[in-house]
Parts: structure tokens; C-alpha cells; sequence
């Protein structure tokens, strides 16, 4: 089992890197906004006095280390689904790695965005306050699915 959580991290950590890179390049090569993940560490921030969901988290009182908890955060989140992918698929995936485990659950967590952080922030389900949700939700299946290669990478590496 030691294992299996060993190697979630490692896949975690690795497909969470590709996704930053993805973010880069749609950056640098299209003008796609930055990736901010100050307002993620003030959502986590307020989550201990038990507020999940704000009109606006630009409202909430700010944290003075919430670029770092947003970053700590965003690694956490995917390490967690890392060891979640190694302990569902096992011993036997690792041993020959394959895309479609990966990806369901990389699709599977574009619901943890839309249904909880997004309106946790303030921008509604699925994005469904911002100027563009349809180009928001298709980002968000792109860079999960980037995610999953990343994870099925990072596993093949390590195989």
C-alpha cells in the first residue's frame, strides 16, 4: 500500500506540472490569462471559519500568504488525485500504465471545480457568472485532460 501511495504522489506531483506548463503555453502562445492562485488560497484560507461559498472572494478578507497557500493548495489537490488513481487502479496499472483510467479521472475532477470551487469563489457553477463560460469549461476539460496525460506519463515513467 506504501507503495501505491509512493507512486500517487510522484504521478500526482508530475501531472500537476504538466498542467502548469499547459497554462504557460496558452499564455505565452495565445494571451490566455495567467494563472492566479492567490484567490484559491483565500477560498482554502476561509475555509476553517466554515465558509465555503462567497458572492465574490475578491470581497473576502484577505490572507497575507494566500499566493502561497493557493500554490501549496493546487499541489495538494493534485497529489491527492495521484494516490486516489493509484489506490482505484492498482498495482497492475503501474506495472503497464494505460491513458483511459487517467483520464476518467481526470474528467471526473473538472466536477470538483465547477460544483465546488467555482462557486465557492463566486463565479458560479460551472463558471456560469464569468463573461465566457462555455470557453471557461472548455479550458477546464482541456487542462484536465492535460492532467491525465500528465499522470499517465509521470506513471510510465516511473513504471
Amino acid at each position: 500500500m506504501f507503495e501505491l501511495v509512493w507512486r500517487g504522489v510522484i504521478i500526482g506531483i508530475g501531472a500537476t506540472m504538466l498542467m502548469d506548463l499547459w497554462a504557460i503555453a496558452l499564455y505565452r502562445l495565445f494571451g490566455q490569462s495567467k494563472a492566479n492562485w492567490a484567490p484559491v488560497g483565500r477560498w482554502f484560507w476561509h475555509l476553517q471559519y466554515g465558509k465555503v461559498f462567497h458572492d465574490s472572494i475578491a470581497d473576502a478578507t484577505p490572507y497575507k500568504h494566500e499566493l502561497a497557500l493557493g500554490w501549496i493548495s493546487h499541489y495538494a489537490v493534485g497529489i491527492l488525485y495521484g494516490i486516489v488513481l493509484a489506490l482505484l487502479a492498482g498495482a497492475a496499472w503501474f506495472a503497464a500504465p494505460t491513458f483511459l483510467p487517467a483520464w476518467i479521472l481526470g474528467i471526473l475532477t473538472v466536477g470538483a471545480g465547477w460544483f465546488l470551487l467555482q462557486p465557492g469563489l463566486g463565479i458560479g457553477w460551472a463558471a456560469s457568472k464569468t463573461p465566457n463560460p462555455t470557453k471557461v469549461r472548455a479550458l477546464n476539460l482541456a487542462a484536465h485532460t492535460v492532467f491525465a496525460l500528465g499522470l499517465w506519463g509521470t506513471a510510465l515513467l516511473i513504471r
